[in-house]
């Protein structure tokens, strides 16, 4: 496997994993699990793909090195997801 594959998965799980929590939390209210369980494959599912395409982009670009925009993606895909569930973005 790529290195920029397991970059991407790695990022897309990581960041999935720190936001999900607060999302659970709010999702436990309701008695309905199919939708529970929907909207979290849901979000596993946008994160990876978010994950791939920032990461793609900043590696098309070639500003900085793997690690770096590893951790670029990774701090916007949580900014994102946790103002998105503020009702910020």
């Amino acid at each position: 496997m790529r290195e920029i594959t397991k970059a991407q998965l790695t990022i897309g799980l990581l960041a999935y994993f720190a936001t999900i929590w607060e999302f659970l939390f709010h999702l436990t209210d309701t008695n309905n699990f199919l939708f529970t369980v929907g909207i979290i494959v849901l979000q596993l599912i946008l994160l990876l793909v978010l994950a791939y395409i920032i990461i793609a982009l900043l590696e098309w670009v070639k500003v900085f090195d793997l690690k770096t925009n590893a951790i670029l993606t990774l701090l916007i895909l949580v900014t994102f997801r946790l103002l998105s569930t503020a009702g910020i973005a």
